[in-house]
């Protein structure tokens, strides 16, 4: 039995969650609601002392942060989301990281909340997320602008990269950022969701 500890709108666990899907592995969904404060709650802190989203129980084993999952599925699942040469991998795990290591982190919902109440309402929740999110994509864009990107960030086959670009891509469409001068981030976005298994985890799929 798979248990995902899991929030709709969450990036992280919607990473995790495109890759179960693409694996054709079922699970069962815990929802750890975050408006609701959930994640500090004593339960969710006994399985993620971070006080956060996802948690994955697999394989008798109690995984947290999204990036590592996923790396421990493409390891023990063969997933093939990681090139086989060196340095393509360095490129799929750079693609990655800044998505997950630059973007993500200063969008924080527990950060966005804390600036608009630092300045009173002076920035917005909606105006933070257009200042960070929109030079993060266009950062990815150029590194995107190489001979390797395919259908998808690295050739064309889904990976590591495309799973951690597509819930961000989500956020940019929720928050009305502009990506109409992101041709490729679009592209690649276009290609991913006509995939059954992106699809299903879309959070517009799962409503909540």
């Amino acid at each position: 039995m798979i248990t995902l500890y899991d929030y709709w709108r969450s990036s992280s666990a919607y990473r995790v969650r495109i890759g179960l899907n693409l694996l054709g592995l079922s699970y069962t969904r815990v929802r750890v609601d975050l408006l609701a404060g959930d994640q500090a709650g004593a339960d969710n802190l006994a399985r993620n002392p971070q006080g956060v989203v996802p948690t994955l129980e697999i394989d008798g084993l109690r995984l947290t942060q999204s990036l590592a999952i996923l790396e421990y599925l493409n390891e023990t699942r063969n997933a093939g989301w990681l090139p086989p040469d060196a340095a393509a991998r360095a490129r799929v795990r750079a693609i990655a990281m800044a998505v997950a290591m630059e973007i993500q982190p200063v969008c924080n919902l527990r950060v966005a909340r804390s600036v608009v109440e630092a300045t009173g309402g002076a920035i917005t929740m909606k105006g933070w997320m257009q200042r960070h999110i929109a030079p993060g994509l266009a950062a990815i864009e150029a590194l995107l602008d190489a001979p390797e990107t395919g259908r998808f960030c690295h050739g064309g086959h889904i990976g590591l990269a495309d799973i951690c670009l597509l819930p961000q891509l989500y956020n940019a469409h929720r928050w009305q950022v502009d990506l109409t001068p992101f041709p490729r981030l679009r592209a690649i976005e276009a290609e991913a969701l006509l995939l059954d298994a992106v699809r299903a985890a879309h959070p517009d799929t799962l409503g909540q």
